[in-house]
């Protein structure tokens, strides 16, 4: 017996057959539409990049555990892109001279990280993009949260069902310091630590804290200031609040767009400023969904041209397992709207010149590859999801004429050639 290779793709990778692949289309459709709408120029850049850029900007958990690296022949170290953002920074910083600032940007690339494989994480993702760069108003921030809904808005997502939590690093590095003692050297672990906060319970995120070099008395206090949630804004020195983009937010007519929640940190080293999430509020699917934040200068890697930005980064799987909780998947789409299809294999050429037209009109059509029986080309039709069929016959060929048959009432109607395109739509 002949060895065969598996037909199962490379663990945390997807095969997408022909329904899944359409469901996907129409998502990613209304993603380009709606940031289109906004004004934002869509842009892509290689799947293969220098590793030093991760390494650089991406995170020491993207750096250290999730890259997939080769070396090339010239012995340079490259890696497959596991995000857009430091690939984008780079562009940006090459082509800022040609840029009138600021610009509105998106994408949607392939990425891939080597990661275990679970719900809403695999090693393949395809991450929409959305950043704004060359501003620092709060306006940015603005927009950013208005696009965030109209994503989710345009697939009948209402505000019930997720929730935009935001924070900023400024704001937490001054409650972390100025109310909850944290020594400064201590900030960028007690980050990582503020970041589990909701995945742990207490025992074991006071086993990290003192791993850190915090005292028992530093987490309770730390534990104080972090669980009075959005009341602790009130605490935070005036000077504070008034540099910081997120509570401007807040204090104007957009502030419904967004909950401030001191728990919000982001994971991935660039962001300075403003850091969102945005949550399922399901019980199905709790959990973060996409987020993104704000960067003082993540071109500074590549320039000395000082560059600001905000964006965010939405993954295609937690996006389809939202929809998914909620009941908002689009259906698949038929395999075609309509079929010809000839009586007799001498008529095929017939067929083919009717589905031409069919096609010329903007019709999505099909014609049999091989001649079959009336009745099983039909069947084959319904099947398919097509609305309708024509049938090509000798008799009404003769005549210019074809007859249309709706596949959903089984009418049919003898019509001309040149009126078989209007009678098809009529039934779609």
């Amino acid at each position: 017996m002949p060895e065969y290779l598996p037909t199962t793709p490379y663990r945390g990778t997807r095969d997408f057959l022909p329904a899944e692949m359409s469901v996907r289309t129409q998502v990613f459709g209304h993603l380009y539409d709606v940031v289109e709408r906004f004004g934002y120029q869509r842009y892509d850049g290689p799947i293969l990049e220098s590793a030093e850029i991760y390494e650089a900007k991406s995170g020491q958990e993207i750096a250290d555990q999730q890259l997939y690296t080769l070396t090339d022949r010239g012995g340079r170290r490259l890696a497959l892109r596991p995000e857009m953002t430091p690939s984008v920074a780079r562009m940006i910083a090459g082509n800022a001279g040609s840029l009138q600032f600021p610009v509105r940007w998106y994408s949607h690339p392939n990425c891939h990280r080597y990661e275990r494989p679970q719900r809403g994480r695999v090693r393949e993702h395809w991450q929409l993009n959305v950043d704004i760069f060359g501003s620092d108003a709060a306006s940015c921030e603005i927009e950013i949260f208005e696009v965030v809904h109209a994503l989710l808005g345009e697939f009948g997502a209402t505000r019930d069902m997720y929730a935009v939590r935001a924070n900023d690093r400024t704001l937490l590095a001054s409650a972390l310091t100025d109310l909850a003692g944290v020594p400064a050297e201590h900030l960028a672990a007690v980050y990582s630590l503020v970041d589990r906060w909701e995945k742990y319970g207490r025992d074991k995120l006071a086993a990290d804290a003192e791993e850190i070099g915090l005292s028992d008395k530093q987490f309770a206090r730390l534990a104080e200031t972090l669980g009075a949630g959005p009341a602790l804004l009130d605490e935070l020195p005036a000077e504070v609040k008034d540099a910081s983009n997120l509570v401007q937010v807040l204090r104007s007519e957009a502030a419904d767009l967004v909950q401030y929640d001191p728990l919000i940190v982001r994971g991935l080293a660039y962001y300075t400023g403003t850091v969102f999430e945005v949550f399922d509020t399901s019980p199905e699917n709790n959990r973060a969904l996409f987020g993104g934040g704000r960067y003082s200068d993540l071109a500074g890697l590549f320039t000395a041209k000082e560059i600001p930005g905000i964006g965010f980064g939405m993954g295609d799987v937690t996006l389809i397992d939202f929809l998914t909780t909620h009941g908002l998947v689009p259906s698949p789409r038929s395999e075609y709207d309509v079929a010809v299809i000839p009586v007799t294999a001498e008529l095929t050429s017939a067929a083919r010149t009717v589905a031409a037209r069919l096609r010329s009109a903007g019709l999505r059509t099909s014609s049999p590859l091989e001649h079959r029986k009336l009745g099983k080309e039909m069947t084959r039709a319904d099947k398919a999801g097509a609305r309708a069929v024509v049938i090509v016959g000798q008799e009404d060929w003769d005549a210019g004429n074809v007859t249309v048959r709706s596949l959903a009432t089984r009418e049919q109607t003898t019509v001309a050639l040149d009126q078989a395109a209007t009678t098809v739509a009529a039934h779609l």
